[in-house]
C-alpha cells in the first residue's frame, strides 16, 4: 500500500443519542468530540440518531422519529410560509 493516502483506522465510540447506548468499534470516522470508555481510555465520539439499539427492526417496537421538526426549524429560520404580521 502507498503511504499517507489512507485515512487513519482507529477505535471510535459511536453513541446512539435516542437510547444512550455506546459501541466501541474501529472506524475511519473523524470527530472533534471525545469520550472516556469503561477502561479509562479516551476515544473519539461519533453521535448517531439510530443504531441497532433503537431501530424498530432490531427492537421489535415501533418508534416515531420526528423528522417534521427539522422542516419546522428550516421554515422558521427562513420565515417561509408565513406572512409578515407587521406589514398587515
Amino acid at each position: 500500500m502507498k503511504k499517507d493516502i489512507h485515512p487513519k483506522y482507529q477505535p471510535v465510540v459511536f453513541m446512539d443519542t435516542s437510547t444512550g447506548t455506546r459501541f466501541l468499534i474501529n472506524s475511519t470516522m473523524r470527530t472533534k468530540e471525545k469520550t472516556t470508555w469503561d477502561d479509562g481510555t479516551e476515544y473519539p465520539l461519533v453521535k448517531v440518531e439510530i443504531s441497532s439499539a433503537s431501530h424498530p427492526f432490531y427492537t421489535g417496537k415501533m418508534k416515531f422519529i420526528d423528522s417534521a421538526g427539522r422542516v419546522e426549524k428550516f421554515t422558521k429560520k427562513y420565515k417561509w410560509g408565513k406572512k409578515d404580521e407587521a406589514a398587515e
